[in-house]
């Protein structure tokens, strides 16, 4: 899926701003890194899917993932970057983890002067791994499917969230019905039809959020009948509503 792929194999310790819209193009790194946004909303791509990161969300990158960045809002990005011998929740793949305030401060002052080597510096770096390790994984993993008629079945629905066709309308369009797209959903990415179109949903909306768009647009543009509604499905995946700051 991705070209020209960055091989850089100490991942950086370094703070960065991207405005909206703007990527880090496809690379990895010989070390795990923890990617942070103290402001806007960062996503993450591989081949496996995508993760998004609102405020107060950390993503965990581990070493070999071939992976892409792309802002949403405007970024202040945090990166830490890990040896393989660091990894206090024992993760193989991406997540995307709580961040409580004492762990987002921090990870931004430990960003803020990434050459200093002093012992304040590192127990600081001490402390951060700590908390590190007390955070919690959260469901903000959009997994890319493999299946053909999936992709295609994907790549409609990401284009227009709101699309409120059924599966047997949408599986005309591919030229598939929609029993044999609900037994590859379920091979695939042991989803219903229901649960994908409500991840690809929260996923966009997401995106909308950290653009500023309102609570009740975002709403009609990700195909909920009422802004109650998405409000509702939001609280319940995420533990907050969609205007609220998440905390932890």
């Amino acid at each position: 899926m991705m070209q020209k792929i960055r091989h850089t194999p100490v991942a950086p310790t370094r703070t960065q701003r991207l405005a909206s819209g703007g990527e880090i193009d496809a690379h990895r790194h010989d070390d795990h890194q923890i990617v942070y946004a103290s402001r806007g909303t960062i996503a993450v791509t591989t081949d496996a899917g995508s993760w998004i990161a609102p405020a107060n969300r950390a993503l965990w990158i581990p070493a070999g993932t071939v992976h892409r960045h792309q802002a949403h809002g405007e970024l202040d990005l945090h990166l830490v970057g890990l040896p393989t011998t660091d990894n206090p929740l024992g993760l193989d793949k991406p997540a995307v983890l709580a961040v409580s305030p004492l762990l987002r401060e921090l990870i931004v002052a430990y960003t803020r002067d990434p050459g200093d080597d002093t012992p304040p510096h590192r127990r600081l770096r001490a402390v951060m791994l700590d908390r590190l390790a007390l955070s919690t994984e959260l469901p903000l993993h959009l997994p890319a499917p493999t299946d053909p008629l999936l992709r295609a079945l994907h790549d409609i629905l990401r284009t227009d969230p709101a699309d409120n066709r059924s599966l047997d309308a949408l599986g005309r369009q591919i030229g598939a019905g929609a029993r044999t797209l609900s037994r590859r959903l379920h091979d695939d990415l042991g989803l219903t039809y229901p649960q994908w179109r409500t991840q690809i949903r929260l996923h966009h909306a997401l995106i909308l959020l950290a653009d500023d768009i309102p609570v009740t647009a975002v709403a009609h543009r990700c195909g909920w009948s009422s802004a109650s509604t998405f409000i509702s499905v939001f609280r319940r995946t995420f533990g907050h509503t969609p205007g609220a700051r998440p905390t932890t």
